[in-house]
């Protein structure tokens, strides 16, 4: 037949039987032939070059779904699999670096190092208001907002039943809204209150077959802000009359932004925009969120929003609108009104929070 066997495959693609044996497990490199009789695992000379591959990339930390669609592609189009892995590392360094903010954001606290919030000598509030909207377009509203004294978020269903998904995943995290779950002085506790409520609302997405959800809250504690985000939801952030995004979209175009093998303008009309890499259904892997801190300022003003507002409404009028209108319910209504008339493609969802002294 002129195949191999896994000794001789193993000697001429560098790697071991153990490791073939693995590879095969999780179908990334199925041999071509196996015994029927013995077992024996047969593999062709040609498929060398692609078992070398599936181990730089499994080595780099690729999980195996992304293994298996990058060598596919690179049989096909090897650009097209280079732009995968530039993808995939760029999502790598995004998410060690918001790690790498958290690690040192604890060991500051843990060191009892001064830190701006540390210094407050007063303590602070929120006022807030959350609203969604059905937009123009769309039969059914997906989308959820929910505002309250300690929690404040929105999330993004899909599928037949996302709806019910992204009001399922926020009321797992409704009891981070009671004051002495929130106001945990120990920031330990806290982080860990918030994962907590990810894993239930993640749980609670599981139920609701071939449907999900993004998400993205906030646990507000009287001196900082503890962020979640999955998916492509959005948390901004005024501060000073500047204006930028702390979360990262875990999307297809995204990752192609950060390789720079697509510009921020050519984002808002690919295709493939909304193609989602993380959200909450159910799953152990893409079910990971992004867990940070946040300095809260007596000043700040914080937006949470869905697709619907920033695919359609250019940042420096959402700006524009977050520096000009004074209270957050009003900022709310023209935020979804300016969405509308740019057409409603989309549900909207928006929360504002200002941080004002108490």
């Amino acid at each position: 037949m002129g195949l191999l066997t896994i000794g001789a495959f193993a000697r001429a693609s560098r790697l071991s039987a153990k490791a073939l044996r693995r590879y095969d497990e999780l179908e990334l490199l199925p041999p071509a032939h196996v015994d029927t009789f013995t077992g024996y695992r047969y593999y062709d000379e040609a498929q060398v070059e692609r078992a070398r591959l599936v181990a730089w990339l499994r080595r780099i930390g690729m999980p195996p779904a992304r293994v298996r669609e990058v060598c596919d592609l690179y049989a096909s189009d090897p650009a097209a699999a280079a732009r995968g892995i530039r993808a995939f590392w760029a999502g790598v360094e995004a998410e060690t670096a918001a790690r790498r903010d958290l690690a040192a954001f604890l060991a500051d606290q843990l060191s009892g190092k001064d830190t701006t919030m540390s210094q407050l000598t007063a303590p602070l509030g929120i006022r807030y208001a959350a609203r969604t909207d059905r937009g123009l377009v769309r039969e059914t509203d997906q989308d959820t907002a929910y505002a309250g004294p300690h929690l404040l978020a929105v999330a993004d269903g899909f599928g037949g039943q996302g709806a019910p998904a992204g009001a399922a995943a926020i009321d797992a995290l409704k009891d981070l809204d009671d004051a002495g779950a929130a106001g945990s002085a120990r920031i330990g506790d806290l982080l860990n209150a918030l994962e907590d409520a990810v894993d239930r609302a993640n749980s609670a997405v599981s139920g609701f077959d071939g449907s999900g959800t993004t998400l993205t809250a906030m646990v507000w504690t009287g001196s900082r802000l503890a962020l979640v985000h999955i998916g492509d939801t959005r948390a901004c952030l005024l501060r000073d009359g500047a204006f930028f995004r702390i979360t990262h979209d875990h999307t297809v175009v995204q990752s192609m932004i950060d390789n720079g093998s697509l510009t921020p303008e050519e984002a808002v009309t690919h295709p493939g925009r909304a193609m989602l890499l993380r959200a909450l259904d159910g799953g152990e892997e893409s079910g990971r969120a992004d867990l940070r801190l946040h300095e809260a300022r007596p000043g700040d003003r914080y937006l949470l929003c869905s697709d619907g507002l920033f695919t359609v409404v250019a940042d420096e009028d959402v700006r524009h609108t977050l520096a000009t209108v004074d209270a957050p319910d009003d900022a709310v209504g023209e935020l979804i009104a300016r969405a509308r008339r740019a057409g409603g493609p989309d549900n909207i969802a928006c929360v504002v929070a200002d941080v004002v002294p108490l």
